[in-house]
């Protein structure tokens, strides 16, 4: 054993991005502060890497997208990170009546989205109802997205501020899948809505459990809107790793933390190697599963992961069936059998341990946004990546034989999304000197054995509302939804209350909820 004989201000376990900032908000408060990581690199689901080695690529290999990082947490940082928008919101493909086209949906509405609703539907009715639901739900964004970095308010004292009485209600206390009924009438649109209450979900979309997903996605900095990291999620770690050691934060890389004593005095670890770091208090910037388990206490029950992860780079960009520049395709959020019964239907058949056989799938291509993480050479080639992200492929599906079914899921996703393409994707992935081509597959199964993610939960936990949903709750130890049973624990990561998606929010509050002791 090799004690350290300093004792810090704080220790926080994780370094994924809210383990950063945390870690950035107490060294910058004045605390002393050791950060431990149980890999070799910083990032935890942030991280971008070279996937195919002979290539000079670096994808973002978990996360992807940027919505929920506020704009107060990059100023309070000084975090020199850049997203960047996109003109398309989403493209949807479809074949109705033998023809195949698609629905293009621009992020500021324009003619070109309302000619293609009326293309899809026969009549501007859901275009109309389009806009009119997501101008509601932008309004509530803009009103909630300061409350995030507030401490917690209860249900009806933030109903009140919101001032938006039928929203809150249709998205706080009514399925979400009824409302999406109740508002527009095309199972595509329906199902396009739908998506984004089940990134990562494994419910139906009448489970409130969905609702709770949908609200995350929408709300992210006020705005809802999801970018593009500049430089690829590696990015952003890189930075919030240079502000952190330009305060002082001390960071050991491969330090897995192994046993954990907490008592009236502050926290002892022990990490796998033997060493051993004592301080005031501890940040727990994992999954609170892995914290059960080092306190030796119950372990919280959650819905286990259930997306399907798909890296590729392409020679090309594929044509598609339906004639659109894949340009503007593949610019924003590609969907692929995702209409309302199309979903439910394979949310059934996993729920019945069945692979979805017409699997849905969304994707976006980074480098039309952002051609920063390919090499010259590779750009100058026409090269591209594509992300792809599979619904409804819960980790209990690869339990029996995992490498079999990530075979069986990879020959589904691809059989899906050629329905829709010209160019078959085998056809355009890039060839590498073994022979492979240039995809790579994560299963839940492999989230949780690569970056701890229980069961290949991408949110650790259940999601919750961003708010105390009752009385009992506000009476209890919760004020940042960081706090735990213990006074000198707190939950810093995505499982922690308003922790969900990238967006460092979880670090934010984690450390707001130490800090505040200091001026009661």
């Amino acid at each position: 054993m090799k004690e350290n004989n300093k004792k810090y201000d704080a220790i926080i376990i994780g370094g994924g991005h809210n383990g950063l900032v945390a870690a950035c908000y107490l060294a910058k408060a004045g605390k002393s502060v050791i950060l431990l990581e149980s890999n070799k690199e910083l990032g935890g689901a942030t991280t971008s890497v070279k996937t195919f080695p002979e290539y000079d690529a670096h994808l973002s290999r978990y996360s992807y997208l940027v919505s929920l990082l506020p704009d107060q947490i990059v100023a309070d940082l000084g975090i020199n990170f850049t997203t960047i928008g996109r003109s398309i919101t989403s493209y949807t493909p479809y074949q109705r009546g033998g023809t195949d086209a698609g629905l293009l949906i621009s992020s500021d509405w324009d003619e070109a989205s309302a000619n293609s609703f009326h293309q899809l539907t026969g009549s501007d009715k859901e275009g109309k109802a389009w806009c009119n639901f997501y101008d509601d739900i932008a309004l509530l964004a803009k009103r909630m997205a300061p409350s995030m970095l507030q401490p917690l308010k209860t249900a009806a004292e933030l109903k009140s501020e919101m001032g938006l009485p039928e929203v809150w209600r249709n998205l706080m206390e009514v399925p979400i899948g009824e409302v999406i009924r109740n508002q527009f009438s095309d199972d595509l649109v329906q199902g396009v809505v739908l998506t984004d209450a089940l990134i990562g979900t494994f419910a139906s979309a009448n489970h409130m459990q969905a609702n709770r997903c949908f609200l995350y996605h929408l709300i992210g900095n006020g705005t809802g809107k999801w970018r593009v990291p500049q430089g690829g999620m590696g990015a952003l770690v890189n930075e919030l790793h240079r502000i952190a050691i330009s305060w002082g934060v001390e960071i050991k890389l491969q330090s897995k933390v192994t046993a954990l004593e907490s008592g009236a005095m502050g926290v002892r670890v022990e990490t796998e190697s033997g060493d051993i770091y004592t301080a005031k208090d501890l940040l727990f910037a994992a999954a609170p599963q892995h914290l059960a388990k080092l306190r030796g206490s119950a372990v919280p029950e959650s819905l286990e992961g259930a997306q399907l992860k798909i890296n590729m780079l392409l020679s090309r960009l594929p044509r598609l069936k339906s004639n659109v520049d894949p340009r503007l395709a593949f610019a924003g959020t590609f969907h692929v059998n995702q209409s309302y019964d199309q979903l439910e239907l394979a949310y059934a058949s996993a729920l019945n341990g069945e692979m979805p056989q017409r699997l849905p799938l969304e994707m976006y291509c980074h480098t039309l946004s952002d051609s920063s993480i390919l090499s010259a050479a590779l750009n100058e080639k026409g090269f591209h990546t594509l992300t792809l992200f599979g619904f409804h492929t819960p980790a209990q599906l690869f339990d029996a034989n995992p490498e079999g079914a990530k075979a069986s899921a990879k020959q589904l996703a691809i059989a899906s999304l050629n329905e829709y393409l010209l160019d078959p994707i085998e056809s355009v992935l890039a060839p590498c000197s073994d022979g492979s081509l240039a995809i790579e597959v994560k299963s839940p199964l492999d989230l949780a054995q690569e970056i701890s993610l229980p069961r290949g939960n991408i949110f650790h936990r259940d999601l919750d509302f961003p708010f105390l949903e009752d009385d009992d709750e506000k009476s209890s130890h919760q004020i940042w939804g960081a706090e735990t049973d213990d006074p000198h624990i707190y939950i810093a990561g995505a499982g922690a209350r308003r922790g969900g998606g990238v967006s460092g929010i979880a670090g934010h509050n984690a450390a707001m909820a130490l800090l505040s002791k200091d001026v009661k």
